[in-house]
């Protein structure tokens, strides 16, 4: 029998990095994934709301040694390409402005920043995740670059297809190698805005594993008033072992271990579910053969 503890691969009370104060950015950053808290992950994962239009850019212009993932989006689940502000990121150089929920890809080495908000309309969330060393995509292109193309405007709709009521069915996917050729990071999410129920499966998702990636899944509370508070009940099984959570989470899976079924034992608010295939480049690379008949 396994007797390995899957809790500890949990985060449900994230770090805190940065609380400015409410008359500036408004920007309380909180750490979800990290090795720190997770000591097999070598991804970094943070979250922050904007609540209101920061006055001036909320980051200078910086580089990393790794490559860095950035999403922006919308919180309103009827309409969720909707962003509720205009954005503008410098890439290189080059100014990138864009108003819709966003996936951004920021190859190691390239200089990035300010980034600033020419308006605001509603609340949205942004995310940066810093990749591990031995992910990295397509590397910085040589010669005259249109960085346009590091950007994710609109979501490819191809997994998660079968119908459930109260859940985005297909979900977004935001960023891939098919969206931006090279990159290894699969990353996919979708709104829970009701009490699941699919004529399949009920209302709970099904179990699998993964044998050559790593996955890191996150469930994000959508109340900007309230970030920790997730909005339902949930129970993940991980290796058979049911993991109970209420909060904004994210989970590390490592590569093989069987996951699932995902359980909602109550819905109180809208929230995502947000899964992201470590090192895989498309939906099929990352969930061909992980589905487990046999559990």
């Amino acid at each position: 029998m396994n007797s390995e503890n899957y809790a500890k691969y949990l985060v449900d009370k994230p770090l805190e990095e940065t609380k400015t104060k409410k008359d500036s950015a408004g920007l309380n950053i909180l750490t979800y994934m990290s090795q720190a808290q997770v000591p097999e992950s070598n991804q970094t994962i943070k979250l922050g709301w904007i609540t209101h239009r920061p006055p001036e850019a909320i980051v200078p212009e910086h580089t990393h040694t790794e490559d860095e993932i950035i999403i922006l989006w919308g919180n309103n689940h009827e309409y969720p390409q909707v962003l509720g502000g205009e954005v503008e990121i410098v890439i290189g150089g080059q100014i990138v402005e864009f108003n819709t929920t966003a996936g951004i890809y920021i190859p190691a080495g390239l200089p990035h920043g300010p980034m600033t908000w020419k308006s605001f309309t509603s609340p949205h969330m942004l995310m940066s995740m810093m990749l591990a060393p031995d992910a990295s995509g397509p590397g910085l292109r040589q010669g005259t670059v249109d960085h346009e193309q590091y950007i994710i405007r609109s979501p490819m709709r191809e997994a998660g297809a079968e119908f459930t009521a109260g859940r985005t069915a297909p979900t977004m996917t935001y960023m891939s190698g098919v969206q931006i050729p090279g990159v290894k990071a699969y990353i996919e999410f979708g709104w829970t805005f009701g009490m699941p129920k699919s004529q399949r499966t009920g209302n709970a998702m099904p179990v699998m594993a993964h044998d050559s990636f790593e996955e890191i899944v996150l469930h994000i509370g959508g109340d900007p008033e309230d970030p920790l508070d997730l909005g339902g009940d949930l129970e993940f099984h991980v290796g058979g072992q049911p993991l109970a959570f209420n909060t904004t989470s994210a989970l590390f899976i490592p590569r093989g271990v069987a996951h699932g079924p995902i359980k909602c034992l109550a819905y109180r608010k809208p929230h995502i579910v947000m899964a992201i295939m470590c090192g895989a480049g498309s939906v099929k690379e990352g969930w061909e053969g992980s589905f487990r008949k046999d559990e």
